[in-house]
């Protein structure tokens, strides 16, 4: 009798905001909380990320109104595994968001401790966050359907993770100043010097600036030079290239400055999770990339 197994994966990983032909994995979601304008909502649920970023866009006075998040409660994650357990699963792999982010990956890990012998469950920081670490997930939950043994799902997945790439540009500094992330004489600069970070993730997991270049246009150009060198001569059957955004003015400006570098995405774009647009603001554009293992390259 074959093993019941399922996945999961924290909101962040923007499933429900990618192609709807994903949601037939019946993935489970475990949701971290958004709090703006003194409201509270449950990311991809009674959030829209469009609206989302409009309004931010449109605040009067940002600082005054910024959102923030919260990890999700002991009760949400313990319903998710309650789930399985009642539903007969005996193994579950959750991908979680990057745990440098916040403390959302190791509670749910401790969690996860407390249902030993009731099911088997792996969770996998992914070292990334938005559609990079939804994308993770929906392999993994192909690779199930498949009847993969979960411990070689498990290193698949960590193969992807050390070929995973986030590149993005801050069209605008301001909601890294408000947070934090960008302080004193740094922060003063960046925006006298109109600067743009690159932004990227390390395979530590840490979202950090790759290069800092003067005016988005000339950012935008050198995240399209960088994408060049990580492709390399690489087959495009073997990676996943999309566009990942938060509002609509700065992708637009990257789609056309991509063509001077003959750059083609071959999957849908996926607009950044609000979770992550909290921090980053809604002037955010950029490419997720995750290179597919050949036959030829070692699983190691």
């Amino acid at each position: 009798m074959e093993i019941k197994r399922r996945v999961a994966c924290t909101s962040t990983g923007c499933i429900e905001y990618g192609p709807e032909r994903y949601k037939s994995h019946n993935i489970d979601i475990i949701r971290i909380h958004v709090h703006f304008k003194g409201k509270e909502y449950l990311e991809g649920l009674d959030l829209d990320p469009v609206k989302f970023y409009e309004e931010l866009e449109a605040l009067e006075d940002p600082k005054k109104n910024l959102p923030y998040t919260s990890m999700p409660t002991r009760e949400e994650i313990t319903a998710c595994f309650d789930k399985a357990v009642s539903d007969g699963v005996k193994e579950m792999i959750v991908i979680a968001l990057s745990s440098v982010l916040g403390g959302t990956y190791n509670l749910i890990r401790l969690i996860a401790e407390e249902y030993e012998g009731k099911i088997d469950i792996t969770v996998i920081d992914s070292k990334i966050t938005c559609f990079g670490e939804g994308l993770l997930a929906i392999k993994a939950a192909e690779m199930m359907e498949k009847g993969m043994p979960t411990s070689q799902i498990i290193k698949e997945i960590h193969w992807m993770m050390d070929h995973q790439e986030f590149l993005g540009v801050d069209g605008k500094l301001d909601y890294l100043i408000y947070n934090g992330r960008l302080k004193g004489g740094k922060a003063f600069m960046g925006k006298m010097l109109n600067i743009c970070p690159v932004v990227h993730f390390t395979h530590e997991g840490e979202l950090c600036a790759l290069q800092s270049v003067r005016t988005p246009k000339k950012a935008l150009m050198k995240t399209c030079e960088v994408l060049k060198e990580l492709i390399g001569d690489r087959d495009p059957a073997d990676y996943l290239l999309w566009h990942t955004y938060t509002g609509p003015s700065l992708i637009k400006e990257l789609i056309e400055i991509e063509k001077n570098y003959d750059i083609k995405t071959n999957h849908e774009a996926v607009i950044v999770s609000p979770v992550s647009g909290c921090h980053n603001g809604p002037w955010l554009a950029g490419y997720g990339l995750l290179f597919l293992r050949r036959e030829d390259e070692a699983l190691i």
